[in-house]
């Protein structure tokens, strides 16, 4: 099977961000993904300017991921938005369950596999379907058997799934064979996160569950506020993440490229992924 790979952009907030989003992009299409994800904000908090980055993108024609999930719209109005998506020609999908907004905390969670349903029974299959998969296993999971059985619901329906990122080559490794065994025979694409700055990714990390290895948290700290430091050992520590897990039998990767040309595209040249 042919090896996938992609690249994940966030909604900017401001026109500078908006710039910058679109030279990053410009720079990383020539490297030729397959295609790029564009996230959705907490209860659809970005739906408006999701949905522009992913219309200006399907115009120039580059294949483009929109992230949905139903937050605190009504079916409706994620109908319309996948209604104008199709009409742009975009046919792939990544399907979340999101958050409700806050304020909002007594309505009830619409679950991933319920959106898949959902996409299913309005468009068959003109979307490619995406959902995700925690290899470390979601924060909200109460075991390890249950978040895999969560996982098997949502691709009962859906094509693939995309990691959140980690960094233990074998949790991922150990995860996708228990979904095997599970009867989960879609493709697990690994997520990757590039690392640029320490104290942001721990954040991160507790927030979503992700593991950082002792050993190179220990080493980031060594660097302190030495940010060219960090960034040439972050790129040598996911280079060879990405080589392990590619060599291992991954479909594929992901990258969570904070908007940022680099580091990304220096992991993507070692390895040799544009030859």
């Amino acid at each position: 099977m042919t090896q996938r790979f992609s690249f994940e952009f966030f909604p900017p907030k401001t026109p500078q961000g908006r710039d910058n989003l679109l030279a990053t992009r410009n720079t990383l299409n020539r490297l030729r993904p397959d295609f790029f994800s564009v996230t959705y904000g907490a209860g659809g908090s970005t739906r408006d300017n999701t949905k522009e980055i992913v219309l200006a993108m399907a115009r120039d024609g580059i294949s483009v991921a929109p992230h949905l999930s139903f937050g605190g719209d009504d079916e409706g109005t994620i109908l319309q938005l996948l209604r104008e998506y199709k009409e742009a020609g975009v046919d792939r999908v990544v399907a979340l369950r999101g958050d409700v907004p806050s304020g909002m905390g007594g309505q009830r969670l619409v679950y991933a596999n319920e959106l898949v349903a959902f996409i299913r029974e309005h468009f068959g299959d003109h979307f490619h379907v995406e959902v995700a998969a925690y290899p470390e296993i979601h924060p909200d999971a109460k075991s390890y058997g249950e978040d895999i059985a969560f996982l098997k619901e949502k691709l009962a329906h859906a094509n693939s799934a995309i990691t959140q990122y980690f960094y233990n080559a074998d949790a991922y490794f150990y995860f996708v064979d228990q979904c095997q065994q599970a009867g989960i025979d879609k493709p697990i694409y690994a997520g990757i996160m590039p690392i640029t700055n320490y104290a942001n990714l721990a954040r991160f990390s507790r927030n979503c569950g992700a593991e950082i290895p002792r050993w190179v948290c220990k080493r980031l700290e060594q660097y302190g506020d030495d940010p060219q430091s960090v960034v040439a050992f972050g790129v040598e520590v996911v280079t060879r993440l990405c080589e392990q897990v590619l060599a291992g039998g991954a479909p594929g990767i992901h990258f969570y490229t904070m908007n940022q040309v680099e580091p990304t595209q220096t992991i993507w040249h070692n390895l040799k992924l544009s030859s």
